[in-house]
């Protein structure tokens, strides 16, 4: 059983239901911030690119990693199709490093929170911090509601570009107040003729942020010129009700 892996399945379920093209609001928001910037930027957890490819058709200079080499198949072929060279590369947040120091760092759509374990958070908010070049802005999402979610379990499908059945059977497990993280069990099954071609079950670990948490620790990180914003409206406080909280910051000049 894997962890947070994002193996052969759960990636070919995720290229289908989070396709190129597709927003949840952060790309035109990600798009308007990052729109001045004139130099590197990086997206850790960049997935198959369905962020980056809007990025880099935009002109901006971007770079990508995933820990997972089947995200970054689909990533790379994304790239490819459109005629766009990208650099990326499989790393994770725990050890990435590049020589070159970037304008920006973007995390979108709450990969942050597969961080499941409070000191490894720390530790990689101030290896973004090292990454930055001074001015240097950080800009990620969080999800602060989906930890009171229903935890009933929940069956999707998806018809693969063969003609095959994908289906996800999700079901939280355990939730731990004190850690503040949850446990779901993700079961990806390949369905041939009626018959189970193949199968996968994922341990899927979050971590719930609180917002005033998450501005006390990046404070204390280093990070400068703190902005929290509600639901892609930039420096609308956030409000209860908000899907996602938006959280820019810098690191000192």
């Amino acid at each position: 059983m894997l962890n947070n892996t994002y193996g052969n399945l759960a990636s070919h379920v995720y290229n289908l239901d989070k396709y190129i093209g597709k927003s949840f609001g952060d790309v035109e928001y990600y798009l308007e911030r990052l729109k001045a910037c004139s130099g590197p930027i990086l997206e850790p957890a960049v997935g198959n690119g369905r962020a980056l490819i809007p990025l880099l058709e935009a002109g901006l200079d971007v770079r990508g990693f995933d820990a997972s080499r089947d995200m970054l198949g689909y990533c790379h072929a994304h790239c490819a199709e459109r005629g766009l060279a990208a650099d990326l590369s499989q790393q994770t947040f725990e050890a990435f490093a590049y020589e070159e120091r970037f304008d920006a760092i973007v995390v979108p759509a709450g990969s942050l929170q597969l961080i499941a374990d409070h000191g490894a958070a720390i530790a990689i908010l101030a290896r973004f911090l090292d990454h930055l070049r001074p001015g240097g802005r950080l800009i990620f999402d969080l999800y602060p509601h989906d930890l009171l979610a229903d935890i009933k379990p929940t069956i999707r499908n998806w018809q693969t570009e063969a003609g095959d059945l994908l289906t996800l059977t999700s079901q939280r497990v355990k939730a731990d107040v004190i850690a503040q993280t949850t446990v779901s069990h993700l079961r990806y099954e390949l369905w041939r003729e009626g018959r189970l071609a193949s199968s996968e079950l994922e341990f899927f670990t979050m971590r719930w942020w609180g917002v005033e948490e998450m501005a006390l620790t990046l404070r204390a990180a280093g990070y400068v010129d703190l902005v929290v914003s509600g639901n892609y409206h930039f420096g609308r406080a956030p409000r209860d009700g908000d899907e996602v909280v938006t959280f820019e910051c810098r690191r000192p000049r």
